[in-house]
């Protein structure tokens, strides 16, 4: 009897469908595994490329995961038991996307992940730690079992990333142009993810899976970088006084988006730059506390 096998996912660029898509040929090729891909749709989906208010009035809805009504699930979906699922997300404003809040707050999303293994994978520009502590939260109380996590992210330096992301994002350019490289994660990264799939395929067929993560980590599936867990810890505090402002004080709504959008920009261009002066110098103080939380970030348990 076959084994089955689904990929969850969004994608509104096709980023990250291509990684999903790479990641899961190696079952694709093998005659004793059924593949089935999900898309998340939304009933009201968002506009790519954003204009830039949009992008920017999506943030509080996006950081207090509050979610938007989604289309029901194919039949074949919400009537199979899956044997192993690979999830797809995305991060905004430092929290998995909208759609995937909406599925996993939907009254599907328990009878499909309830007692199945996951192996998360997120495509992103580089900030992702802290948002898939906010997934493991989810996949807890639905109980499902995680128990592998794939994270690809632009390689490209914290600033650099910034401006290319929001190039493609507010204008659907993702290649070089002028002084700015290509935006997202490399096509050669993307490509060469067909390597997870491989090492998943092996745990799973030969019932290893409990040994899954500390092999992805091995080959560069999960890399941390300190500062920016600093970065995105100082960020959650921020956009928490931010969402909930905005949230509450509707009537100023618009406004307060437009001071959100001057206030991040500056967040990312003069504070960013002052936290990491402070990383630096603390440096040989924290090294012990920051090698156990790269070792925590880079494994699946939940503290």
């Amino acid at each position: 009897m076959k084994k089955n096998i689904l990929v969850i996912y969004y994608s509104q660029t096709g980023q990250l469908e291509d990684i999903v898509k790479n990641i899961a040929r190696p079952f694709e090729n093998k005659d004793e595994y059924q593949v089935t891909y999900y898309n998340i749709r939304l009933k009201k989906d968002f506009p790519f490329p954003w204009p830039g208010d949009v992008f920017f009035n999506t943030f509080p809805e996006s950081y207090l995961q509050i979610p938007s009504e989604i289309y029901p699930p194919e039949d074949e979906v919400l009537n199979t038991r899956f044997d192993l699922i690979l999830f797809g997300y995305q991060v905004w404003y430092l929290t998995p996307s909208i759609p995937i809040i909406s599925f996993l707050k939907s009254p599907y999303a328990a009878n499909i992940l309830q007692d199945t293994p996951v192996v998360t994978i997120s495509g992103t520009r580089n900030m992702w730690m802290l948002s898939q502590e906010k997934l493991k939260v989810y996949l807890r109380d639905l109980k499902a079992k995680l128990v592998g996590n794939i994270a690809l992210v632009d390689r490209h330096d914290n600033y650099t990333s910034v401006l290319t992301i929001l190039r493609w994002l507010t204008t659907g350019k993702k290649e070089k142009s002028g002084m700015l490289p290509a935006a997202g994660i490399s096509d050669e990264e993307i490509a060469g993810s067909v390597k997870y799939g491989e090492i998943i395929e092996k745990h799973f067929s030969t019932n290893t899976l409990e040994t899954l993560q500390p092999d992805l980590v091995k080959n560069g599936a999960v890399e941390i970088r300190p500062f920016l867990v600093r970065v995105e810890k100082v960020g959650n505090k921020i956009f928490t006084v931010w969402s909930n402002l905005i949230i509450r004080k509707k009537e100023k709504r618009p406004l307060l988006i437009k001071f959100f959008k001057v206030y991040l920009m500056a967040a990312i261009w003069i504070i960013s730059p002052i936290v990491l002066v402070f990383h630096i110098l603390l440096a040989p103080i924290l090294s012990s506390k920051r090698r156990k939380q790269k070792e925590y970030l880079q494994g699946i348990n939940l503290k």
